[in-house]
């Protein structure tokens, strides 16, 4: 990987494990921390906090997905 700094070349290795932090998570976020977030997925860090925090929340987070999780989940359905 040193010889790859050295010509110049970038290297990027998708993370593991995606992120499981909720809308409140992201809203009392510091700034450092979505920066890394961010960075680790390859993702711009440009902006203000704000748009980094709204960036964050529309690239991860996926509306109506635990309440749908919740309802197709055979232990909670209602005999």
């Amino acid at each position: 990987m040193e010889s790859l700094k050295k010509k110049g070349e970038s290297f990027f290795q998708m993370p593991l494990h995606y992120p499981r932090y909720t809308r409140k998570d992201y809203q009392d976020m510091p700034e450092w921390k979505l920066d890394r977030l961010l960075a680790d997925y390859g993702l711009s860090i440009q902006g203000d906090l704000t748009y980094k925090r709204d960036f964050a929340m529309g690239a991860f987070l996926w509306p109506g997905f635990h309440q749908q999780a919740s309802l197709s989940n055979p232990q909670n359905s209602i005999k």
